[in-house]
């Protein structure tokens, strides 16, 4: 699952790829993000920031509400469950990124593997899209969580047995204003070239 990815355009750049209005604002967010953490999307077609990951609000052993959790993972088989079902039908969104990492290595020692699309691995490469869906939350306001699936048949499976559903261009507007059954057919594992890079670094910084 991912729970690290890169994104290393600014809101104008993503803008002007995705053809949106720039409503960030001029806001800050890392170029590594990370779950609990603000990063961009393209939503009802406008570039904003959210917190990526839905608040899951768990009670301690006295009844007590402890700090939500955020889920930034959306499982393809579970779109149709109470904890999504209302996002994937009505508010679904782009998440632009430039790579996404997975931990590889023994307990305690895991490393940082970086995955892209083949040949746009390079700081000035273009952008490409996973799919997303958000939702407004008490807790952190506008919220986004990013759509996984099996990554058997994909180059991805050497590293992880689950991928992002990453989105061609021209189904952009099909996963955003399509249908359910529609977008719902859009996730599915990549089948195009993966680029992975096995660094040294450490999972945990």
């Amino acid at each position: 699952m991912c729970n690290l990815y890169r994104m290393t355009k600014n809101a104008s750049e993503v803008a002007d790829w995705f053809e949106a209005l720039d409503a960030a604002g001029g806001a800050n967010f890392g170029q590594e993000v990370y779950p609990g953490y603000p990063g961009l999307v393209v939503a009802a077609g406008e570039v904003r920031t959210m917190v990526w990951g839905f608040p899951l609000v768990l009670k301690g052993k006295q009844g007590q509400k402890l700090k939500p959790k955020p889920v930034n993972n959306a499982r393809t088989d579970k779109l149709g469950t109470f904890f999504w079902r209302h996002a994937f039908e009505e508010r679904r969104c782009l998440i632009p990124l430039t790579g996404w990492a997975e931990a590889e290595g023994p307990k305690g020692r895991m490393t940082r593997t970086w995955l892209s699309l083949a040949g746009l691995s390079l700081p000035d490469s273009p952008l490409f899209a996973a799919a997303g869906v958000w939702r407004h939350s008490e807790e952190w306001g506008a919220c986004y969580s990013m759509v996984m699936t099996d990554s058997a048949g994909s180059q991805a499976a050497s590293v992880h047995g689950r991928m992002p559903v990453l989105l061609a261009p021209q189904d952009y507007r099909r996963w955003t204003g399509g249908t359910p059954d529609e977008a719902l057919a859009l996730c599915r594992p990549w089948q195009g070239g993966i680029a992975i890079d096995r660094t040294a670094e450490s999972w945990r910084r």
